[in-house]
């Protein structure tokens, strides 16, 4: 498998592992797929091995867990500073995700939970004080993930 050369096999497999990786096996994915649960396996073991499964990562509701705010902090950082920015952007106390956006003045993007407004307000000062010009503030209600269904056949058919 070249970079970015999926067959629709890896690309299905990709598909039924974004809707639920923890509750889905090999043998699920099989079944699917109409494949031996080893193929599958073997299959995501090259699919991490080359980079493209990065991880498998939990979907936590931040309010039932005692944090009831979650907010979006879109920055500004100088270009040269952008990938060490966000990179250290990630070790803030609360903050849940970075995306380093690749134009625009708005470049940036750090997700963050807190308990209270005085969270956010320290984590936005520890941002400002690595060096990111913080733009916008966004209080974010819900976040839905969902599968890519691009990985389905072009007919979209899921089998």
């Amino acid at each position: 498998m070249k970079d970015g050369e999926l067959d629709s096999t890896d690309k299905r497999i990709l598909y039924y592992l974004q809707q639920d990786a923890r509750g889905t096996s090999s043998s699920d994915i099989a079944e699917k797929l109409g494949l031996s649960s080893s193929t599958v396996r073997t299959r995501l073991n090259r699919l991490e091995d080359s980079g493209i499964v990065r991880g498998y990562h939990v979907d936590i509701d931040y309010d039932l867990a005692g944090y009831p705010l979650y907010t979006k902090i879109i920055c500004t950082a100088p270009v040269p500073e952008r990938s060490t920015l966000a990179n250290r952007a990630r070790d803030v106390h609360g903050v849940t995700a970075v995306r380093e956006i690749m134009t625009g003045e708005r470049n940036v993007y750090v997700n963050a939970i807190g308990t209270d407004h005085d969270d956010l307000n320290r984590i936005s000062e520890e941002l400002d004080g690595l060096g990111l010009d913080i733009v916008d503030e966004q209080l974010i209600r819900d976040e839905f993930v969902c599968p890519y269904h691009g990985f389905l056949d072009e007919d979209g058919a899921d089998q």
